[in-house]
């Protein structure tokens, strides 16, 4: 599938589907194929920037429109036989002098479910897409990190198969675009790396106008509005913003709304069920100046199987 490297609302698709269409969407690495398996630590310090983040698509799903959910289910993800993780210079969370040399390693993806990662190190493998999302009403030319009300780079390392992404639609046709697969990654990514690999990612896509991303009654700006997250088990809900206190915020506020919507608790209900039973947790603190604090709530405290 062809790749860009931008959110652009202008940006013609590559492909027109329907909602309910599956579709196979092949992916290269974030780096675009510029590291290779002999590839060295040094070779990191030559990345062209220019070619990385190469994303798939966009997608036009008819019917999709602005104010509309765009639901991507995840059905499946095909890995390749290796991938790799970095630390590179200047980049990650701490701050620049400190663990900042270039490191490379390259993983064995054929093993199973883990791959070995030092001598007594298993990591489990458990594949997603980094970067899901749909532009919105007025972007141009905006890099794809970092991510944004549309989702994007989120690095959400609970969009597995099995789970579905919930995108607010802020173009006619949505225009969805995924890329930077990871075979495993850590809350956080703090190091700007996942295990790096080559993707072949199945999904479903739906139209939902039956959410609602963003409560009235609240009456946050369009800014506000943010992906969820269901995985079967769990509800997610993301808060997206320059400053984790707010972020968190943001999460917990759509929770109470979803809990609102969809579990029928009032407002005062929902927002003391998450205090109790709720889980806030940083999944992306790498990608400046926009931090992901995401609210999971679990399916198991809910014993009304009709709700």
């Amino acid at each position: 599938m062809p790749t860009h490297r931008r959110w652009d609302e202008a940006i013609e698709p590559v492909l027109r589907v329907q909602p309910g269409d599956v579709i196979h969407v092949e992916t290269d690495d974030f780096a675009g194929g510029q590291i290779t398996r002999d590839s060295v630590a040094e070779d990191l310090l030559a990345l062209d920037f220019n070619q990385i983040y190469p994303l798939a698509g966009p997608i036009h799903v008819e019917g999709a429109e602005p104010g509309d959910v765009l639901a991507v289910e995840l059905l499946e993800f095909q890995l390749p036989e290796w991938g790799w993780a970095m630390i590179g210079p200047n980049l990650g969370l701490l701050p620049p002098g400190e663990l900042d040399r270039p490191h490379l390693k390259v993983f064995d993806l054929t093993e199973g479910d883990t791959t070995a990662f030092a001598p007594g190190v298993r990591i489990p493998v458990e594949p997603f897409c980094g970067t899901t999302g749909v532009p919105q009403a007025g972007m141009r030319d905006v890099p794809v990190p970092p991510p944004h009300a549309g989702g994007g780079n989120i690095d959400l390392r609970h969009l597995t198969a099995g789970s579905t992404l919930y995108l607010p639609v802020g173009v006619p046709g949505a225009l969805l675009s995924m890329g930077d697969a990871h075979a495993a990654q850590g809350d956080g990514e703090v190091a700007v790396s996942g295990i790096e690999c080559q993707m072949r990612t199945t999904i479903r896509v739906t139209v939902d106008r039956s959410m609602r991303l963003r409560s009235p009654a609240l009456r946050r700006p369009a800014g506000s509005l943010t992906p969820r997250v269901d995985a079967g088990g769990w509800f997610a809900t993301t808060g997206v913003e320059s400053d984790l206190m707010e972020s968190a915020r943001q999460a917990v506020r759509a929770m109470i709304d979803h809990l609102e919507q969809h579990r029928g608790l009032s407002r005062p209900d929902a927002y003391m069920l998450i205090s109790l039973a709720g889980d806030l947790k940083i999944t992306e603190v790498v990608d400046a100046p926009n931090w992901i604090v995401c609210c999971f709530m679990p399916d198991a405290v809910f014993t009304n199987e009709e709700a």
